[in-house]
């Protein structure tokens, strides 16, 4: 008795145990967790650091370079004993003058700093286009299982009444085949839809740099947020993308790259002092010290200044040119991208329109078809505009939300204009 009332608890608690629902989660939710995980963002953050150290090891050329020695020496000449040396000292050297390459080098690297900024804010931006399309993706599968169901649904009252009939001698065997084929291919497309939800899922959780997968589900609507009203500025928009905010600063670099080259003409003057104690015996008594100026002039290095100097003038040429055609191509995708949300936010309230008249037809179709008023063929055509029209609409908005992704790409926004 006592053995039975336990395996009772146990499968009590079985049954009873809590069934995890998948996580859900919001757009705002997703952008928040990609701006702080996302790899491609870290990988972006720490290009920034990078170059921001560069500047940094070039700009200390500019100051003191000061460095402390201590040594210990014993030897022995030939025929004699052995002699001890004790010295240390501090030295310290300062540039004075270069022909001010060492300037224009620290400004080539402020603008590879604001260049790295720059790449930031589009890889963000890329990342926020594809986080957006991730989104979409999976609130779109999750929406095409509904549809899918509802399908199924309008596919079984079909084949019931077309069953009917078939029985009553009304209507042809073909007609019963193909009813049921219609809900096997409804069937399939439930079960593709599922798997759909499961890629978008994965690729979701890529996105937002999750190390792990877990079932999630998104909240959303299909709603166009962005504004298709009076055609936008697009010359302004164009001048604050950080692809091309990229490209000038390193052009900005590569002609600050052509001043340091021709600055490396000019002799370098240096001044240099040290002061120590030096001895036989530890601790060393007797005071040293040193002071000079030094100049340096290269008098031949086989043409190297020379290319040096027409290397840095073509990499000039190149970005200035890289400067234009990123403009351009910014310009073209800003009216191409535009044109195309425009079109896509259209379209939906097309195929909204298509749905209603649909869903009527095949009210009207439905009662007709079941008391002899119209042929299988003329209704079976009606019911399958029904199911495209459905799909059609769904895939309008879908389509709809993925063009606003891509002008918002186009625009340059990153994810902190998420937030």
């Amino acid at each position: 008795m006592k053995l039975r009332l336990f395996f009772s608890m146990v499968f009590t608690v079985i049954l009873c145990r809590p069934v995890w629902a998948a996580e859900t989660l919001t757009w705002g939710d997703c952008v928040r967790e990609a701006a702080k995980n996302n790899p491609d963002l870290v990988v972006a953050v720490e290009g920034v650091k990078q170059s921001t150290a560069d500047k940094q090891i070039t700009a200390s050329t500019l100051y003191p370079q000061v460095t402390s020695s201590v040594s210990g020496t014993t030897g022995k000449a030939a025929g004699g004993g052995t002699s001890d040396t004790y010295a240390y000292d501090v030295s310290g050297s300062q540039l004075v003058f270069d022909g001010f390459k060492t300037v224009s080098d620290v400004n080539a690297a402020k603008e590879n700093v604001q260049a790295s900024r720059e790449n930031y804010r589009f890889v963000s931006s890329d990342v926020r286009q594809r986080l957006r399309s991730a989104f979409v993706d999976l609130l779109y599968a999750q929406n095409l299982v509904d549809v899918t169901e509802d399908i199924i649904s309008i596919r079984k009252s079909n084949l019931v009444l077309i069953s009917l009939r078939y029985q009553s001698g009304l209507e042809h065997k073909g007609a019963l085949l193909t009813a049921e084929a219609n809900l096997a291919e409804a069937k399939f497309e439930l079960e593709q839809a599922k798997r759909d939800v499961t890629v978008a899922q994965w690729q979701l959780t890529k996105e937002m740099g999750r190390k792990g997968f877990a079932p999630l589900e998104v909240k959303g609507d299909f709603e166009v947020t962005e504004s298709q009203g009076q055609e936008p500025d697009f010359q302004a928009i164009a001048a604050k993308h950080p692809s091309l905010q990229k490209t000038v600063a390193e052009k900005n670099a590569a002609v600050y790259g052509v001043k340091s080259a021709k600055e490396n003409f000019f002799p370098v003057v240096s001044a240099d002092t040290s002061i120590g104690k030096s001895g036989s015996h530890w601790p060393p008594q007797s005071n040293t010290w040193s002071l000079g100026l030094g100049l340096s002039l290269p008098l031949f290095e086989g043409g190297l200044k020379t290319a040096e100097l027409n290397r840095a003038k073509s990499l000039l040429t190149e970005a200035q040119a890289t400067e234009r055609s990123t403009k351009d191509t910014v310009l073209v995708t800003l009216e191409q991208t535009w044109a195309l949300l425009k079109d896509a936010v259209e379209n939906v309230s097309v195929k909204q329109k298509f749905l209603i008249a649909t869903e009527e037809r095949s009210k009207i179709a439905q009662a007709q078809y079941s008391i002899g008023l119209m042929t299988y063929d003329n209704w079976t055509i009606i019911e399958d505009d029904l199911v495209s029209a459905k799909k059609n609409l769904l895939n309008a908005q879908a389509a709809a939300l993925l063009a606003e992704a891509d002008w918002i790409l186009a625009k340059g926004e990153t994810l902190e204009n998420e937030k």
